[in-house]
């Protein structure tokens, strides 16, 4: 199975929550790779905490293979060679391999040699592993393009996919991932164009929101009545506004809660983080393992 993420605009959280869902699926026992595909700003290295490929590495990272420059991409071991992982591979736990992006790398034109080596890489990739998660760059980006083209190829129509559309719960980004999506120049219609079937296609896209307030939440309960009204009364606003923009429940896989930790420092949420420390909530956790859960599970994916 392979998972694209992508969001409209930075700053959603799409970058956190993949890894956190990639690390989560690993620890529920899948064989689990993540490829960052934003190729102007390579800095996955940093969430997952592997010194090396903090900002992409040198040589054999993914634009150097996709570009021709080199024969091979280079793999790194979260469970080995993370600071977060601490004594290696949990028992139980399925492989977990990060393919960095190169340092120093850029947005480039996706041409018929550059899709041959995607589409061949994605095919190895199925092979040895349960599933991969793909982190695309913000935005209509060439990295987008080239998912799309891969994907149409006959050698991937078999190979499950999904697409997870990340956006915050506000106004400005519920419209911005409406039009990454359903947009003149969204996802829908540049898939078409590629040889993807609207019908089908849009069965694979799913909306995550991040950086939820849940006005319900214990969390809120510091919050005056006047303010806790104001923000029941704007949660309510948004959600009528997801369903007319086609965001709504129906095509919502989940949400997470606003997290201190993951807005001061993009990280792996470990248990150690809620149980011992006690610096992340229980609920980001929660939402993270039910992510994990929905996108590998068809039937919870397909009743939503």
């Amino acid at each position: 199975m392979i998972i694209f993420s992508v969001s409209h605009k930075g700053g959603t959280g799409r970058s956190v929550t993949s890894t956190n869902l990639a690390y989560r699926a690993a620890l529920r026992g899948y064989n689990t790779c993540y490829l960052d595909f934003d190729f102007g700003s390579p800095t996955i290295g940093t969430i997952f905490d592997v010194e090396n490929t903090i900002d992409g590495v040198i040589g054999n990272g993914l634009h150097d293979f996709l570009g021709g420059r080199s024969a091979d991409v280079q793999r790194v071991s979260v469970w080995a060679e993370s600071k977060v992982s601490g004594s290696g591979q949990p028992p139980g736990a399925g492989s977990l391999t990060l393919l960095p992006g190169s340092r120093g790398g850029g947005e480039f034109s996706v041409d018929k040699a550059t899709v041959d080596r995607c589409t061949e890489l994605f095919v190895k990739l199925d092979e040895e592993f349960d599933l991969i998660l793909v982190d695309l760059s913000a935005g209509r980006s060439f990295a987008v393009e080239l998912a799309l083209q891969c994907t149409a190829r006959p050698a991937l129509r078999m190979v499950p996919a999904r697409w997870l559309v990340f956006h915050r719960w506000t106004r400005q980004h519920v419209r911005a991932a409406h039009d990454l999506v359903y947009g003149e120049r969204g996802l829908l219609n540049s898939a078409v164009s590629t040889g993807h079937d609207d019908a089908v296609m849009r069965t694979l896209i799913r909306f995550v929101r991040t950086a939820y307030i849940d006005p319900h939440s214990p969390s809120t309960d510091h919050l005056s009545p006047t303010q806790q009204n104001w923000l029941f009364e704007m949660d309510r606003d948004l959600e009528a506004l997801s369903a007319r923009l086609k965001l709504g429940r129906s095509v919502r896989l989940g949400s997470v809660s606003l997290d201190a930790v993951l807005q001061w420092r993009e990280q792996l949420i470990t248990d150690r983080d809620v149980k011992t420390l006690g610096i992340a909530h229980e609920e980001t956790v929660r939402a993270y393992e039910d992510l994990a859960q929905a996108v590998t599970d068809p039937a919870v994916w397909e009743s939503i």
